[in-house]
């Protein structure tokens, strides 16, 4: 909550400041993959703008309007209630900070793994500047960031920047185009600052900020195909056996570790969009040398349209498991009714609109001759959401086999009447709007003490806060199935209705919380410091749209899950030797789960879920951070961190029977990050300078089951990104700045996800970013 010393700050954490943010080509939270060890970031597979963010294996896999991460990101001290958008370009970062372990108190709920900080550079009150950067690189890469900072008069000034930014997609789509290829994605934003000191006492900071992303999702790319295991219930196994017959002869399966250069779709590629819009207010009182009063106000808008295929790789219509094709299909119309519907289209998908904004009153300062130092505050936050599907759209469309039609003829259909024998598909449709109402208010404290005794070397630190939050959802959702009689897939379906399940929910629960933390400091000299931590955190419980439309379901999604609390142990230490030409930061944590939120997989189904506090586990690991002035003008970076971690057996709600199948789900065992940043040349002319980052990342599960373990495995990789730059160089009464980059020096295809359970594969994953490079132009000028 204020600026300080990264070594006296003791909190394990990674900062980035604008020259790193520079140097590594970090623009958002997601260009932070690879960066910090203890973090992993993967791209939502359904929507390239969301990002599951893990610290030390905690992160959420399932992105919900209704679920919190519990990673707590914050821009300006405010926090993000959604992960969509995170992914979106920032138009002028000065700083980011990755806090690593639960910050429960400081922080609040949703940051039991952790909390990301971004910064942006404030307006300068004394000089006139000017940065313009130009980026150009393969896959169609072009960039332009602008900024512009005028002090306006005595103690104010304002600044705006800008972004626009395109780049293609790494795979090609080969089948029926609309919008581009997979990951095509175009960026634009803008941003307001304005700053003014009033007097020596007073400061008033307002910022507005924009941002649109037009983009087309990456999707799975199925790599081995799915076993014939049957189920016992014959529907399910009629439609999953004709599905895997219709997969072999239209896919081609790659292999284990093989990335294709283009995937098939069989129906138009729709594009999604996202847009954010924000503003914040901050007045700062310093009413003396002991007290400073600090207000901020944020309000966040949120749109995102997103168009999913989850069927691609093929070129037949007999299959599809896509939301493209939103129908005009009235369901209302054909109840009661035999007679055939035409299945109409248009390319509206479902959009998300989100509404946040919150209020924090914060006060510090010192007391008792300095000796203490505080921080306390109130802090109230309100959000509302929905997601708009309530027009009827596709799910899914599944061609039958001959067996599969007579099994299913003598079924009868949703009115009693047995299909008839011409049926050769089926296709389902949905309808669905979750909705959200939430509110969270906190009282919290902190309190650092040091006495008078050892050289005032000693510090306590104690921190409390007090949180209630109060939830409220809704979910309508509608599955109709139909027995489609005709060429399956296309604008002229006919079908039957043979099936019609409502969830129709309504959640209204209120949570509260008490979290803690303590910690102990000891200044062993002036270059080494010890701390010892317990801090508490607590993850909001909520509810799920994923449950299946059913009476069990639906009391399921009405009564909701409860929140998760986190206890963790850290005992850190933080060296500089040699006149602190070596740093050296490292530490161990013990961390344990109470009431986890585990989401429990509804047979027979793709998606459906249930969600139930059933865990207990544990997350136990090692980090090492060493910075080392090798020789001049040559750092030698090195950071690595270990993970141990454990999910205990847990009752399974849905039939009450112990299961161990939980793993942390994207918890790499080993990571490691090894820099060089080397000065080749420094004088009249500017600076040479050779950057190279080396990420390893060890194994991991992606599925969060160990049954499927060797299908959702996402195997260890490495990557090498490097950049060679002259800086500072004398132009135009200003900087020039010149570099060449390259990431993914060795062109290594690696897994960011991979799942089990699509109908047509038993092993589907999305890749991560191929070779890329490109050059960089900077100029600053300043006056």
């Amino acid at each position: 909550k204020k600026e300080e010393s990264l070594q006296d700050t003791p909190i394990a954490l990674d900062a980035f400041d604008e020259d790193a943010l520079e140097r590594e080509g970090i623009s958002n939270v997601g260009d932070l993959a690879n960066n910090v060890p203890a973090m992993t970031i993967e791209p939502f597979p359904i929507n390239s703008t969301q990002l599951r963010i893990y610290i030390r294996g905690i992160g959420l896999i399932d992105a919900q309007v209704t679920q919190d991460a519990p990673i707590g990101v914050y821009i300006d001290g405010a926090y993000i209630a959604r992960s969509s958008g995170l992914a979106t370009d920032i138009a002028d970062l000065k700083r980011i900070e990755v806090l690593r372990g639960p910050q429960g108190t400081l922080y609040g709920r949703n940051s039991t793994g952790g909390a990301v900080n971004l910064v942006t550079k404030r307006p300068n009150v004394d000089e006139l500047e000017v940065k313009q950067t130009f980026s150009a690189g393969n896959l169609g890469l072009f960039s332009s960031k602008t900024s512009l900072n005028v002090p306006l008069w005595q103690g104010a000034a304002a600044k705006v920047a800008y972004i626009t930014k395109n780049r293609d997609g790494h795979i090609d789509n080969d089948g029926v185009s609309e919008y581009g290829d997979y990951g095509d994605k175009e960026t634009m934003g803008y941003r307001f600052d304005f700053g003014w000191d009033v007097n020596d006492w007073i400061r008033v900071d307002y910022a507005y900020d924009y941002s649109e992303v037009e983009h087309t999702n990456y999707t799975y790319t199925v790599i081995w195909p799915s076993t014939d295991i049957d189920t016992g219930n014959a529907p399910a196994d009629a439609v999953n056996n004709a599905i895997r017959a219709e997969a072999r002869n239209f896919y081609t399966y790659p292999g284990y570790d093989k990335k294709p250069d283009a995937i098939n779709s069989a129906v138009p590629l729709l594009g999604s969009d996202t847009e954010i819009e924000g503003h914040s207010l901050t007045f700062a009182f310093s009413i003396s040398d002991n007290l400073e009063i600090k207000y901020i106000y944020a309000q966040r808008d949120l749109f995102d349209g997103a168009a999913i295929d989850l069927g691609t790789g093929q070129s037949d219509t007999a299959y599809r498991l896509d939301n493209n094709a939103v129908l005009s299909f009235d369901f209302n119309s054909a109840q009661g009714q035999q007679s055939n519907r035409s299945f109409q289209y248009n390319d509206r998908r479902p959009e998300l609109t989100q509404e946040q904004f919150s209020h924090e009153l914060q006060f510090s300062g010192s007391f008792a001759d300095g000796r203490v130092d505080y921080i306390t505050g109130f802090y109230y936050f309100e959000e509302e959401a929905v997601e708009d599907n309530e027009e009827p759209h596709h799910q899914l469309t599944s061609p039958l086999s001959n067996s599969a039609v007579v099994t299913l003829a003598g079924l009868p259909g949703a009115f009693g009447t047995p299909l008839p024998l011409t049926t050769n598909g089926l296709q389902v449709l949905t309808s669905q709007i979750p909705t959200v109402k939430n509110t969270a208010m906190a009282l919290f404290t902190q309190l650092t003490w040091r006495p008078p005794i050892l050289e005032d070397r000693l510090a306590f630190t104690l921190g409390a806060r007090r949180s209630e939050d109060s939830r409220q959802a809704t979910q309508y959702r509608e599955l109709v199935t139909f027995a489609v009689n005709g060429q399956t897939g296309t604008a002229a379906d006919t079908g039957t209705m043979i099936q019609r399940n409502i969830l129709d929910g309504r959640g209204d629960e209120d949570y509260s919380d008490s979290s803690f933390s303590f910690t102990f400091e000891y200044e062993i000299n002036e270059d080494t410091n010890l701390y010892l931590k317990r801090q508490e955190a607590y993850k909001s419980g909520g509810f799920n749209i994923r449950e299946d439309p059913s009476p069990a379901g639906q009391e399921r999604f009405n009564k909701g899950f409860q929140p998760e609390k986190v206890t963790s142990w850290e005992l850190g230490t933080k060296v500089e030797l040699f006149n602190r030409r070596l740093r050296i930061n490292s530490d161990i944590f013990f961390t344990e789960f109470e009431d986890q939120q585990l989401n429990f997989s509804i047979p027979g189904s793709l998606t459906d879920t249930a969600v139930a506090n059933a865990g207990t586990s544990q997350l136990d690991g090692f980090e090492f951070d060493m910075t080392f002035l090798a020789a001049e003008g040559l750092i030698l970076i090195l950071n690595y961190a270990y993970l141990d971690s454990n999910i205990d057996p847990s009752i399974n709600p849905l039939n009450g029977q112990t299961t161990d199948e939980f793993m942390f789900n994207s918890a790499p065992q080993h990571a490691v990050t090894a820099a060089f940043d080397w000065t080749l040349y420094y004088g009249e002319w500017g600076r040479l300078s050779w950057n190279t980052v080396y990420s390893y990342t060890d194994e991991r599960n992606g599925g969060g089951v160990r049954p499927f373990r060797a299908n959702d495995m996402q195997d260890d990789f490495s990557v090498i990104n490097t950049r060679l730059g002259m800086y500072e160089i004398p132009a135009f009464g200003g900087e020039l700045t010149i570099a060449a980059w390259i990431k993914n020096l060795e062109n290594k295809d690696y897994v960011v996800n991979a799942i089990h359970n699509l109908p047509q594969a038993d092993r589907a994953v999305v890749w991560g970013e191929p070779r890329t490079y490109g050059v960089e132009l900077i100029y600053r000028f300043f006056q």
